[in-house]
Protein backbone atom coordinates (compact mmCIF):
# COMPACT_ATOMS: atom_id res chain seq x y z
CA UNK A 1 0.00 0.00 0.00
CA UNK A 2 1.41 3.37 -1.04
CA UNK A 3 1.17 6.20 1.46
CA UNK A 4 1.86 9.90 1.15
CA UNK A 5 2.38 12.49 3.88
CA UNK A 6 0.98 15.98 3.39
CA UNK A 7 -0.13 18.98 5.42
CA UNK A 8 -3.48 18.90 7.14
CA UNK A 9 -6.48 20.44 5.38
CA UNK A 10 -9.86 21.34 6.86
CA UNK A 11 -11.74 18.54 5.01
CA UNK A 12 -9.57 16.05 6.94
CA UNK A 13 -10.99 17.11 10.30
CA UNK A 14 -13.72 14.51 10.83
CA UNK A 15 -11.44 11.59 9.97
CA UNK A 16 -8.56 13.03 11.99
CA UNK A 17 -10.71 13.48 15.10
CA UNK A 18 -12.08 9.94 14.82
CA UNK A 19 -8.58 8.48 14.38
CA UNK A 20 -7.28 10.57 17.27
CA UNK A 21 -10.06 9.46 19.66
CA UNK A 22 -9.70 5.79 18.79
CA UNK A 23 -5.92 5.92 18.87
CA UNK A 24 -5.81 7.35 22.40
CA UNK A 25 -8.66 5.39 23.98
CA UNK A 26 -7.30 2.06 22.71
CA UNK A 27 -4.59 2.33 25.39
CA UNK A 28 -7.16 1.77 28.16
CA UNK A 29 -7.12 -2.03 27.93
CA UNK A 30 -3.32 -2.46 27.68
CA UNK A 31 -2.91 -0.14 30.66
CA UNK A 32 -5.44 -2.18 32.65
CA UNK A 33 -3.73 -5.47 31.78
CA UNK A 34 -0.32 -4.04 32.63
CA UNK A 35 -1.54 -2.86 36.03
CA UNK A 36 -3.45 -6.02 36.95
CA UNK A 37 -0.58 -8.22 35.78
CA UNK A 38 1.99 -6.52 37.98
CA UNK A 39 3.31 -8.61 40.91
CA UNK A 40 1.94 -6.08 43.41
CA UNK A 41 -1.59 -6.17 42.03
CA UNK A 42 -1.55 -9.95 41.60
CA UNK A 43 -0.67 -10.32 45.27
CA UNK A 44 -3.27 -7.74 46.28
CA UNK A 45 -5.96 -9.48 44.21
CA UNK A 46 -5.10 -12.83 45.77
CA UNK A 47 -5.26 -11.24 49.21
CA UNK A 48 -8.66 -9.74 48.49
CA UNK A 49 -9.91 -13.06 47.16
CA UNK A 50 -8.73 -14.90 50.25
CA UNK A 51 -10.27 -12.28 52.55
CA UNK A 52 -13.57 -12.40 50.66
CA UNK A 53 -13.60 -16.18 50.82
CA UNK A 54 -13.11 -16.13 54.58
CA UNK A 55 -15.89 -13.56 55.03
CA UNK A 56 -18.49 -14.86 52.61
CA UNK A 57 -17.11 -17.89 50.75
CA UNK A 58 -16.75 -17.82 46.95
CA UNK A 59 -19.25 -15.00 46.39
CA UNK A 60 -17.36 -12.68 48.74
CA UNK A 61 -14.11 -13.41 46.94
CA UNK A 62 -15.73 -12.69 43.59
CA UNK A 63 -17.24 -9.41 44.78
CA UNK A 64 -14.01 -8.06 46.27
CA UNK A 65 -11.77 -9.02 43.35
CA UNK A 66 -14.28 -7.81 40.77
CA UNK A 67 -14.70 -4.52 42.61
CA UNK A 68 -10.95 -3.99 42.71
CA UNK A 69 -10.54 -4.85 39.02
CA UNK A 70 -13.43 -2.51 38.19
CA UNK A 71 -11.75 0.35 40.03
CA UNK A 72 -8.45 -0.20 38.20
CA UNK A 73 -10.22 -0.30 34.83
CA UNK A 74 -12.20 2.83 35.62
CA UNK A 75 -9.02 4.75 36.46
CA UNK A 76 -7.31 3.58 33.25
CA UNK A 77 -10.39 4.50 31.20
CA UNK A 78 -10.62 7.91 32.83
CA UNK A 79 -6.95 8.65 32.11
CA UNK A 80 -7.39 8.27 28.36
CA UNK A 81 -11.07 9.16 27.87
CA UNK A 82 -10.75 12.44 29.79
CA UNK A 83 -7.63 13.30 27.82
CA UNK A 84 -9.52 12.85 24.55
CA UNK A 85 -12.45 14.90 25.81
CA UNK A 86 -10.18 17.74 26.92
CA UNK A 87 -8.24 17.81 23.66
CA UNK A 88 -11.39 17.77 21.53
CA UNK A 89 -12.52 20.87 23.41
CA UNK A 90 -9.18 22.68 23.06
CA UNK A 91 -6.43 22.29 20.43
CA UNK A 92 -8.20 19.63 18.34
CA UNK A 93 -11.33 21.75 18.08
CA UNK A 94 -9.57 24.01 15.57
CA UNK A 95 -6.57 22.11 14.25
CA UNK A 96 -5.59 24.75 11.70
CA UNK A 97 -5.53 27.51 14.31
CA UNK A 98 -3.69 25.36 16.86
CA UNK A 99 -1.06 23.81 14.60
CA UNK A 100 -0.93 25.69 11.28
CA UNK A 101 -1.13 29.38 12.18
CA UNK A 102 2.58 29.83 12.96
CA UNK A 103 5.37 29.12 10.43
CA UNK A 104 7.29 26.89 12.85
CA UNK A 105 4.22 24.76 13.73
CA UNK A 106 2.69 22.12 11.49
CA UNK A 107 0.20 19.24 11.35
CA UNK A 108 0.59 16.43 8.82
CA UNK A 109 -1.64 13.56 7.77
CA UNK A 110 -0.69 10.32 6.03
CA UNK A 111 -3.12 9.08 3.42
CA UNK A 112 -3.37 6.17 1.03
CA UNK A 113 -2.45 6.99 -2.56
CA UNK A 114 -5.48 6.77 -4.83
CA UNK A 115 -8.13 6.27 -2.15
CA UNK A 116 -7.10 9.36 -0.21
CA UNK A 117 -7.96 7.78 3.16
CA UNK A 118 -6.25 9.37 6.18
CA UNK A 119 -4.49 6.64 8.17
CA UNK A 120 -2.03 8.58 10.31
CA UNK A 121 -1.12 11.97 11.72
CA UNK A 122 1.54 13.91 13.57
CA UNK A 123 2.04 17.52 14.67
CA UNK A 124 4.80 19.75 15.95
CA UNK A 125 4.72 23.00 17.91
CA UNK A 126 7.74 25.31 18.26
CA UNK A 127 8.81 26.03 21.84
CA UNK A 128 11.37 28.27 23.53
CA UNK A 129 13.54 27.77 26.58
CA UNK A 130 15.46 31.00 26.95
CA UNK A 131 17.38 31.42 23.70
CA UNK A 132 16.90 27.77 22.72
CA UNK A 133 14.26 26.94 20.12
CA UNK A 134 13.01 23.38 19.87
CA UNK A 135 10.02 21.44 18.59
CA UNK A 136 7.55 19.38 20.59
CA UNK A 137 6.00 16.44 18.77
CA UNK A 138 2.29 15.86 19.33
CA UNK A 139 -0.60 13.71 18.08
CA UNK A 140 1.35 10.80 16.61
CA UNK A 141 -1.48 8.39 15.77
CA UNK A 142 -1.47 5.57 13.21
CA UNK A 143 -4.42 3.43 12.15
CA UNK A 144 -4.09 -0.18 13.42
CA UNK A 145 -4.35 -1.52 9.84
CA UNK A 146 -1.23 0.44 8.78
CA UNK A 147 1.04 -0.30 11.72
CA UNK A 148 4.33 -2.16 11.21
CA UNK A 149 4.69 -0.63 7.73
CA UNK A 150 7.27 2.01 8.65
CA UNK A 151 4.75 4.85 8.70
CA UNK A 152 5.58 5.76 12.29
CA UNK A 153 9.23 6.28 11.37
CA UNK A 154 8.25 8.36 8.34
CA UNK A 155 5.98 10.62 10.38
CA UNK A 156 8.56 11.11 13.12
CA UNK A 157 11.26 11.81 10.53
CA UNK A 158 8.98 14.39 8.90
CA UNK A 159 8.93 16.27 12.22
CA UNK A 160 12.70 15.95 12.68
CA UNK A 161 13.41 17.24 9.18
CA UNK A 162 10.96 20.12 9.58
CA UNK A 163 12.53 21.23 12.87
CA UNK A 164 16.07 20.90 11.56
CA UNK A 165 15.25 23.05 8.52
CA UNK A 166 13.98 25.75 10.86
CA UNK A 167 17.10 25.76 12.98
CA UNK A 168 15.68 24.14 16.10
CA UNK A 169 18.02 22.37 18.48
CA UNK A 170 15.98 19.29 19.36
CA UNK A 171 12.61 17.55 19.29
CA UNK A 172 10.85 16.46 22.48
CA UNK A 173 7.71 14.43 23.14
CA UNK A 174 5.62 12.93 25.92
CA UNK A 175 4.07 9.47 25.80
CA UNK A 176 2.63 7.03 28.33
CA UNK A 177 4.73 4.18 29.69
CA UNK A 178 2.33 1.52 28.40
CA UNK A 179 2.87 2.61 24.78
CA UNK A 180 5.89 0.34 24.58
CA UNK A 181 5.87 -0.01 20.77
CA UNK A 182 5.92 3.76 20.32
CA UNK A 183 8.72 4.18 22.87
CA UNK A 184 10.77 1.48 21.13
CA UNK A 185 10.28 3.24 17.78
CA UNK A 186 11.39 6.60 19.15
CA UNK A 187 14.42 5.11 20.86
CA UNK A 188 15.40 3.31 17.65
CA UNK A 189 15.37 6.71 15.94
CA UNK A 190 17.72 8.17 18.54
CA UNK A 191 15.35 9.65 21.12
CA UNK A 192 16.59 9.45 24.71
CA UNK A 193 14.55 9.07 27.89
CA UNK A 194 15.14 12.25 29.89
CA UNK A 195 12.56 12.02 32.68
CA UNK A 196 9.21 10.60 33.80
CA UNK A 197 6.33 12.08 35.77
CA UNK A 198 2.85 11.15 37.01
CA UNK A 199 1.06 14.49 37.38
CA UNK A 200 -1.73 14.60 34.78
CA UNK A 201 -5.30 15.82 34.29
CA UNK A 202 -6.76 13.11 36.58
CA UNK A 203 -6.39 13.02 40.39
CA UNK A 204 -3.04 11.77 41.63
CA UNK A 205 -4.55 8.78 43.46
CA UNK A 206 -6.18 7.60 40.23
CA UNK A 207 -2.92 7.97 38.34
CA UNK A 208 -1.15 5.87 40.97
CA UNK A 209 -3.74 3.12 40.60
CA UNK A 210 -3.19 2.97 36.82
CA UNK A 211 0.55 2.43 37.38
CA UNK A 212 1.08 4.57 34.25
CA UNK A 213 3.86 7.15 34.05
CA UNK A 214 4.37 9.84 31.43
CA UNK A 215 7.70 9.37 29.67
CA UNK A 216 9.57 12.37 28.23
CA UNK A 217 11.88 11.67 25.29
CA UNK A 218 14.08 14.00 23.26
CA UNK A 219 16.49 13.96 20.35
CA UNK A 220 19.08 16.58 19.43
CA UNK A 221 19.11 17.54 15.75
Amino acid sequence: MQLTIRRYQDPDKETVLSLFSQGIEEHTWPSFKNAMGSPLYLCFSLGLGFTGYLLASGLGALVLVSGWAGLVYYCCHKLYADYVRDRLQTDMQDIAASYMAQPDDCFWVAETVGKGKVVGMVAVVAKKNGAERYGELFRMIISPAIRRTGLGSRLAQTVLDFCKQRGMSKVTLDTSSTQTAAIALYQKMGFKHVRSFTKTHIPNWMMKITRVTIVVLEKSI
